[in-house]
């Protein structure tokens, strides 16, 4: 994981990503990695993903790193929204 988190830090996200797919094939309870994989699809701008895959994180730990990045997230997502919606 630490190489994944110098990788992400690094902004080699696309390697990242690849990397934590595979991990996730294998270990498919791995908070850390759902987690670390959200945190790398929100670096890259896909938002939809990097929600996916916090959701996953939560579900296995609902008090992790995820729930606090998801809400965050979900938040800055209503902020903007109500923009759109207000001329």
């Amino acid at each position: 994981m630490d190489t994944i988190k110098q990788l992400i830090n690094e902004g080699k996200i696309e390697e990242a990503i690849r990397l934590l797919d595979d991990y996730i094939q294998k270990n498919n309870r791995s908070e850390e990695a759902y987690y670390l994989r959200g945190k790398a699809y929100n670096k890259k701008g896909d938002i939809r993903q990097a929600l996916n895959s916090y959701l996953a994180a939560i579900e296995i730990n609902p008090d992790g790193p995820a729930k606090t990045a998801y809400d965050s997230l979900i938040h800055i997502l209503d902020f903007y929204n109500k923009d759109i919606y207000n001329p």
